[in-house]
């Protein structure tokens, strides 16, 4: 076997192997609800707390066990990437607060429908604020997205405001971990142990007796242990992906996560699903058709243009 056989095999099992953590990722953050929904006993400041907690335990010892220190140190030497990584860490923060109230109060659908809009989001502010030029689709795509949202506010006579604010927040979250060159493992585990105290503070002060994990049984108290691995499981295996497959493939598994919250919440959590919101969805979901057929279109043309250019070198 010849020395390109390997590296073309070698480039296969990796892809391959890119493929499945993609998977994996995005179907742990579908069904992390039902994971929430066993912790309703505690209100939603609660369980972010836990999350910041065990999730900055957790992280410590991946940053240690994988020699990321160094990246860590480079990171806390600048002034200007910490004030970054805090407004980030604020912003990732509110967005998981968010995401856990509304599964709690069965607001499931509406978690969906943020997270199916996120990526229009981000090519609108990817225009707004990075200057980027949105090409005639995607210009569809998001006029799509802004007609199903218009059709629930005249509807109901009010903003989505659960979808968009969940959206926008891991949205301009994105925007800020793009102006730090700082990898994704150092980055959360720094943003996380910046909102540690504001969580260790949370649970002396204000924290409800079941925070208490001396009057809890062992189930409660492993529930709450676990909020740690349901937030660093899948940013694993998502960052295992994207050092695999291009960013751009690993794009097209990311409605895997928002599909499987709508299943539980339809199906599952039996939550209300109207005709105006079914419109809604529809129109998301066209936009969504139209984003992903010019995302490939793109990166075809991208990467016919790549073997042109490496065959005339």
């Amino acid at each position: 076997m010849s020395l390109n056989d390997l590296q073309s095999l070698a480039a296969s099992r990796a892809t391959r192997t890119g493929v499945i953590c993609a998977i994996a990722a995005y179907i742990m953050w579908g069904v992390a609800p039902v994971y929430f929904k066993q912790l309703q006993v505690l209100p939603a400041m609660d369980v972010l707390m836990h999350r910041i907690i065990w999730s900055a335990v957790i992280l410590l010892v991946l940053v240690l066990a994988l020699k990321q220190g160094p990246k860590v140190m480079a990171a806390l030497r600048s002034r200007k990437v910490m004030q970054v990584l805090f407004f980030a860490g604020l912003l990732l923060g509110a967005n998981w607060l968010l995401f856990i109230w509304a599964i709690n109060n069965d607001h499931l659908l509406d978690a969906s429908l943020g997270y199916y809009i996120n990526p229009l989001i981000n090519v609108f502010f990817g225009r707004l604020f990075l200057g980027e030029v949105l090409r005639p689709a995607q210009k569809v795509a998001v006029g799509l997205a802004a007609a199903g949202v218009t059709i629930l506010i005249v509807t109901y006579g009010q903003l989505p405001w659960i979808a968009l604010v969940l959206a926008m927040t891991f949205s301009v979250y994105g925007l800020l971990r793009k102006k730090v060159a700082v990898d994704s493992l150092p980055g959360l585990f720094i943003e996380t142990t910046l909102l540690l105290p504001f969580a260790l503070i949370y649970w002396v002060g204000f924290a409800s007796e079941h925070s208490n994990m001396l009057h809890n049984d062992w189930q409660l108290n492993a529930l709450l242990f676990a909020a740690g691995i349901v937030t660093t499981a899948p940013l694993l295996c998502f960052t295992a992906a994207a050092r695999r497959i291009m960013y751009s493939t690993l794009g097209f598994f990311q409605y895997i996560g928002p599909s499987i919250m709508f299943m539980l919440a339809l199906f599952v959590y039996g939550e209300p699903f109207d005709m105006s919101k079914m419109v809604t969805f529809v129109f998301v979901w066209l936009a969504l058709v139209v984003f992903s057929t010019d995302s490939l279109r793109a990166y075809r043309q991208q990467r016919k243009k790549l073997q042109i250019a490496r065959e005339q070198t």
